[in-house]
């Protein structure tokens, strides 16, 4: 009778600390943010003759799963919309949209998936994962600050960015070369609205 009260006392104490964890555990999820566009940018420049020409992507989406206690849990993902890319000029804008350049009807979408987040400091972090365009991947690691975050009339907001430089040519697209640059800057800067918990399952 002992024995059995014994087993049944474990056995409550162990479902105990079991519903006690469940929170914590849940707790140490990342949050999960959403992009908001409307306040966040996609932008880059490249060298034209001897100048530099800027441009953007006006049509984006993004996840971004952040945990800023262990940062190492964290994740991004980010698709741009090759077709809105917008320099300021329709001749040019149609030009990169052709085959070309970006051939956004092969290629409709520019993409990113991160693979492993590395903190480097406060609030700076190396991103790792596949940069995907004009239907070639390449596996890039690029730097990334968190800027901060706080409550607001729209949502718990956080904000972040990214500046880094690829190769166009390591993508594939190489019209242009001796009046185009090579090395394309890309300034990313993003406000994200934290997502309800339940909203994330």
């Amino acid at each position: 009778m002992r024995t059995k009260m014994t087993v049944q006392a474990v056995a409550l104490t162990f479902t105990t600390s079991l519903m006690l964890l469940l929170p914590l555990a849940a707790a140490a999820q990342p949050a999960t943010y959403k992009v908001d566009p409307v306040h966040s940018s996609v932008s880059f420049t490249i060298r034209h003759f001897v100048s530099e020409v800027e441009g953007r992507f006006k049509d984006y989406t993004g996840t971004i799963k952040f945990d800023a206690q262990h940062p190492a849990d964290s994740s991004v993902q980010f698709t741009v919309q090759a077709a809105s890319i917008d320099t300021g000029n329709d001749s040019r804008d149609k030009d990169l949209r052709s085959d070309g350049y970006f051939g956004v009807e092969k290629f409709p979408t520019l993409s990113f998936a991160s693979s492993k987040v590395t903190p480097k400091g406060s609030n700076a972090f190396d991103v790792t994962g596949n940069l995907t365009i004009h239907g070639v991947t390449k596996t890039i690691t690029i730097p990334a600050s968190f800027l901060g975050e706080m409550e607001t009339k729209m949502g718990q907001r956080a904000g972040f960015k990214s500046a880094f430089a690829i190769k166009r040519s390591d993508y594939g697209i190489t019209s242009g070369a001796g009046i185009v640059g090579d090395d394309v800057n890309i300034t990313i800067r993003v406000e994200a609205v934290r997502q309800p918990a339940a909203a994330t399952k």
